[in-house]
């Protein structure tokens, strides 16, 4: 095997493909043969050059998902061996080589699943299992709704949510196009929050109550709303700032409907708690993954070489689901 290994990296000229040396394998990791790698929005800010976790700056290998075959294992590996079809999370994903922490590596579901649909869905599951499961402890019958429901991982939040038994589910979008789909990934009512006194919407669906758990991937823009369309005693779960890292925040309506206001990152997670965070999730949710239960809509391929395109056809904002590199 070659010791090098063309990669997208992070300069002070933008992101450049080039050849770089093969990372080298720890005694619990899995070196991966990437065959396809999934974008997600973290990858815009590592880069545009800024720090995500101990991801960012000049030198770094862009991506955090992919899928490919196992090329070697460490020596304290024993559940997948050379050759295995696998996906995982880890730094580094968009490169013909990757490594990632064997508590973060799946196998590919027993089934016709593309490279590029496996590389889909592993941060997807992981994070959302953590956010509707974990942290906003669904209980079954409970109305859920989902902000910026139209991205990949909100796709999966609501397919989730339905398969837990989840009493209604809502979903949210700004883009009416979008919005229309969403019901093909488990909404049951979709809503648009470009619109003034969008909770009532929530409020009537939900026969006044509001909504058991939000699922929050917009914040600023949308958090005094989202609360007033949020049950009394009800909880939400913080998993992305795309309407602003800082912004006006009710306190006595957070007060007033005693809500209880979760925030959650892999930023500041140990290797064993992202390791329970995998081991939960396949508890759960594997059987319905081996099944086919959970699907993700590509939007477009591109080859690894054109990594800097994928990456400015996701800053654009108008694709839906997932934007996939080919390696």
């Amino acid at each position: 095997m070659s010791q090098t290994m063309q990669a997208a990296v992070v300069t002070e000229n933008g992101v450049v493909i080039k050849t770089v040396p093969i990372p080298a394998l720890g005694a619990e990791q899995v070196l991966v043969r990437v065959r396809a790698a999934g974008l997600n929005r973290a990858d815009l800010g590592v880069a545009a050059g800024h720090a995500h976790g101990a991801m960012g700056g000049a030198g770094t290998i862009m991506g955090i998902e992919f899928a490919g075959e196992v090329a070697a294992v460490g020596a304290g590996v024993t559940q997948v061996k050379p050759g295995d079809r696998v996906m995982c999370s880890g730094a580094g994903a968009y490169a013909e080589y990757a490594l990632a922490d064997m508590g973060r590596v799946v196998p590919v579901p027993d089934r016709n699943l593309s490279w590029e649909q496996a590389a889909t869905l592993t941060v997807a599951l992981s994070t959302m299992h953590d956010a509707v499961v974990t942290n906003g402890r669904l209980v079954a019958g409970e109305a859920v709704m989902v902000l910026g429901a139209s991205s990949g991982v909100g796709l999966v939040a609501m397919q989730i949510a339905k398969h837990l038994g989840a009493g209604l589910v809502i979903g949210t979008s700004t883009n009416a196009e979008r919005r229309a789909r969403l019901k093909e990934f488990g909404a049951d009512l979709a809503v648009d929050t470009s619109v003034e006194g969008w909770s009532k919407q929530v409020l009537e669906a939900t026969g006044g109550k509001g909504v058991a758990l939000v699922v929050d991937q917009v914040s600023a823009a949308t958090i005094n709303e989202a609360m007033l369309a949020t049950a009394i005693l009800g909880r939400i779960v913080n998993v992305g700032r795309l309407g602003g890292n800082k912004g006006s925040f009710n306190f006595d309506l957070h007060a007033t409907r005693r809500i209880a206001y979760i925030g959650v990152t892999h930023r500041t997670r140990s290797v064993e708690e992202v390791r329970e965070e995998f081991r939960v999730m396949r508890r759960d949710l594997w059987d319905a993954v081996e099944a086919g239960a959970f699907s993700l809509p590509i939007d477009k391929v591109f080859p690894l070489a054109q990594a800097p395109e994928a990456l400015e056809h996701m800053k654009a904002n108008q694709h839906f689901g997932k934007i996939v590199l080919a390696t």
